[in-house]
């Protein structure tokens, strides 16, 4: 699986999924104990995906550590100006843009909207 691929999306789902095989490939090995070569492989693997895994989850709580610290450096005057719905989903949207997670599609912009952006320029 391609890095990049296994780092989008949420990490800590696909740590979990990681972790779990990693587990079953560990109760696989212990279940061919006597059969030497197949235990090595099966402790191989599952040390593979527990690695993966265990690294995915520390990747997800890093990324959230630095979301959460990129979030509280946002000035409390700009938190303080998103009042009205329209300015929360515009900050919200260059926020997303910023972080590189465009989950949701925006939505596209009104009259009103375009307006104000032009008057704010």
């Amino acid at each position: 699986m391609a890095l990049q691929r296994m780092l989008s999306g949420d990490p800590a789902k696909s740590s979990k999924l990681y972790i779990g095989i990693g587990l079953l490939s560990l109760a696989k090995a212990i279940v061919v104990y006597k059969d030497r070569n197949r235990f090595r492989r099966e402790l191989i693997d599952a040390a593979l995906f527990l690695g993966v895994g265990i690294t995915l989850r520390k990747y997800s709580q890093l990324k959230a550590e630095k979301r959460e610290e990129i979030e509280s450096q946002i000035p409390d005057w700009l938190a303080s100006a998103a009042q009205s719905e329209a300015a929360r989903r515009g900050v919200r949207s260059v926020a997303k843009r910023k972080l590189g997670e465009e989950s949701e599609p925006e939505p596209e912009p009104t009259f009103r909207d375009r307006a104000r952006a032009a008057i704010s320029r």
